[in-house]
């Protein structure tokens, strides 16, 4: 459906190599890179700060193999992705950053505030960042409720929140 393609955690940091054991501190970032989005991970005594060029980063800790993962919500990674999906035309894009606005709004991080339409007819809805107070214009794509799940089930598996 979309070509967000990025990979599950390699648990190797990607600056030495090494191999980072269960339950130790790391940190992820992804970057845009032709077109694709590209997951790094990185030992903490190898961070020196996200690299230029990246979307999103965050902290967390590598998982245990033997045991299931359970799936956090960190709400600063779907703002960094809201922003940087910000005026892309791709329908793959748009529809990704609508989901990722409703899931926001969900949380109450984004507020509605109005719906209207383009000149062309398109909806568009009319957000408040609940936070800073920015507002800002996301285009509906008309998704059904099955093509909404599936990009939900897409911005979870590429966050690696599945």
């Amino acid at each position: 459906m979309t070509d967000f393609e990025v990979p599950n955690p390699t648990k190797a940091c990607s600056v030495s190599g090494r191999v980072l054991a269960a339950g130790e501190k790391c940190y992820t970032v992804l970057s845009e890179e032709a077109g694709k989005y590209v997951r790094r991970d990185f030992a903490a005594e190898a961070w020196q700060g996200a690299p230029p060029g990246t979307v999103a980063f965050w902290a967390g800790r590598v998982p245990a193999s033997d045991r299931p993962r359970k799936p956090t919500f960190n709400e600063e990674l779907l703002v960094d992705w809201f922003h940087h999906l910000a005026g892309r035309t791709e329908p793959d894009r748009v529809n990704f950053r609508y989901v990722v606005a409703l899931l926001l709004m969900r949380r109450k991080r984004l507020k509605f505030e109005d719906a209207t339409r383009t000149d062309a007819g398109d909806g568009v809805l009319c957000l408040r960042d609940a936070k800073t107070g920015a507002r800002h214009a996301v285009p509906d794509p008309r998704l059904t409720a099955d093509e909404a799940a599936a990009v939900q089930d897409e911005v979870f598996r590429v966050l690696g929140w599945e």
